[in-house]
C-alpha cells in the first residue's frame, strides 16, 4: 500500500484505504476496484491523494495502522460533534472525550511496536476534525516515548484532541480559507489558542492542564511564539509535544498552495525547527515513532540501486527492509531480493523517489 498523488491513480487498482467522511461515513471500502467513476468522484469531492494497492513491485507486509479504522472512525466522528455542539452555545460531552481518549490510548499502548507510517487523508472541509485525531496520536505515542504514566497521557490526549477547538468560535470561512490572510485576519485566527483555553478550562471534569495545551500549542522554544510569547521550560510540556504533532501533521497534509511532504521530508524540517521552534528532546521522541520511510516509498540507495520499501523495522525506523527493482544501470532486476538495512549499515537510502521520478526512470514498455 502506498500513498500517491491522483495524477498516477489508474483503473485497476485497488484502494489501500477506505475513505471516511467526518460523520464517520465510509464513502468507499478499502479493497474495492478504482474503475473511472470511482476516481473521478473522489476526485470531485476534493481529495487529491489516496492508498492505493499496488502489486507491481511485489508484495510489502500489510501496513499497520496504530489505531483501528473503528476508533479512528469514531474519534473523527466525535471532535466534529463536538465542534458543532460549541458553535450551536451547547455543552460539550466530556464524558464521550474522555472515553474516546482512553480507547485511543489502549490500542497505542497494545500496538506499541508499530510505527506511525499512515497519514489521514481529508478533504478541506473536514480537514480540521482529521487533523485533531492525528495530532492526538502522535502526541500519546511521543508522552509513552517520554515516559508518561496514565493520568499523564490522558491529560495529554484531552489536550491534543482539542487543540484546536478554539477555531469552532471563528468564521469557518476564515478556518478553510488557503493562502494569505490579512493583518485583520491573521490577528482573528490567532485567537483560536486563547478561545480553546476558555472553553477547556470552563469544565471542572477537564485537566486545567489540557486546556494549557490548547492555549500554548502555538508558542516557540525561542519565545517567539503566540499568544503569550513563553520560551523554554515556560511552555508546558505537553503543549511542546502537541506543537511538535500539529506542525508534523500539517506538513503531511495537502494544501491547493501545496503537495504534502514526502515523511522524511518533513521529520527534515522539523529537525531544522528542533531548538528554534521545538523543544529538541520532544522533537526526538516524537520522530522516534514515526516511519521515516513508509511501506511501498520508493528509495535510491547509495549503491546505485532502486528499491521498495517492503518491511519496517520497528527498532530502527530509519532503516527498513528494501526490495531491489532497479539495478545501480537503471535495469529492472530479474530476481528482486530483499536488503535489510538494519543489518547493512554500509548501505543507506540517499533520495525518496516521487511517482513522478520513478515512472520517468522506469523502462518503458516495448
Amino acid at each position: 500500500m502506498r500513498k500517491i498523488p491522483f495524477e498516477y491513480v489508474t483503473e485497476g487498482m485497488f484502494l489501500g484505504r477506505s475513505i471516511i467522511d467526518s460523520e464517520g461515513n465510509i464513502w468507499l471500502r478499502a479493497g474495492v476496484e478504482l474503475d473511472e467513476l470511482y476516481i473521478n468522484r473522489l476526485y470531485e469531492l476534493g481529495f487529491r491523494y489516496i492508498y492505493v494497492r499496488d502489486e507491481t513491485f511485489g508484495e510489502t507486509d500489510d501496513e499497520e495502522d496504530v489505531i483501528s479504522e473503528e476508533t479512528r472512525i469514531a474519534t473523527i466522528r466525535l471532535v466534529k460533534k463536538t465542534f458543532s455542539q460549541l458553535q450551536q452555545d451547547r455543552k460539550i460531552n466530556t464524558i464521550a472525550l474522555r472515553k474516546i481518549v482512553n480507547n485511543v490510548l489502549d490500542e497505542i499502548m497494545d500496538n506499541s511496536n508499530v510505527l506511525l507510517s499512515i497519514s489521514d487523508i481529508s478533504t478541506l472541509d473536514n480537514i480540521v476534525f482529521y487533523h485533531s485525531v492525528s495530532v492526538c496520536t502522535l502526541s500519546i505515542m511521543t508522552g509513552i516515548t517520554m515516559g508518561y504514566n496514565d493520568t499523564k497521557l490522558k491529560e495529554l490526549g484531552i489536550g491534543a484532541l482539542l487543540h484546536d477547538i478554539g477555531k469552532s468560535k471563528i468564521d469557518q470561512e476564515l478556518i478553510k480559507r488557503e493562502g494569505d490572510l490579512s493583518e485583520e485576519e491573521y490577528t482573528l485566527l490567532s485567537k483560536h489558542p486563547e478561545l480553546g483555553y476558555a472553553i477547556i478550562k470552563d469544565y471542572g471534569d477537564l485537566s486545567l492542564l489540557s486546556a494549557h495545551v490548547a492555549f500554548q500549542h502555538h508558542e516557540r522554544w525561542d519565545g517567539k511564539g503566540y499568544p503569550r510569547q513563553l520560551a523554554g521550560n515556560n511552555i508546558h510540556e505537553y503543549a511542546r509535544i502537541v506543537s511538535a504533532a500539529n506542525t508534523y501533521d500539517e506538513l503531511m497534509t495537502y494544501r491547493p498552495n501545496r503537495p504534502s511532504y514526502q515523511v522524511n521530508q518533513s521529520i527534515g524540517l522539523i529537525k531544522r525547527m528542533s531548538g528554534v521552534y521545538f523543544d529538541p528532546r520532544v522533537v526526538v521522541a516524537m520522530i522516534s515513532n514515526i516511519a521515516s520511510y513508509p511501506l511501498g516509498s520508493f528509495l535510491k540507495l547509495n549503491t546505485g540501486d532502486i528499491g521498495i520499501v517492503s518491511r519496517l523495522n520497528s527498532d530502527t525506523p530509519q532503516r527498513p527492509v528494501i526490495r531491489i527493482i532497479l539495478d545501480k544501470n537503471l535495469r529492472r532486476v530479474r530476481e528482486s531480493h530483499e536488503i535489510d538495512l538494519s543489518r547493512m549499515t554500509t548501505i543507506i537510502p540517499v533520495e525518496v523517489l516521487s511517482e513522478r521520478e520513478l515512472s520517468q526512470l522506469l523502462p518503458r514498455p516495448s
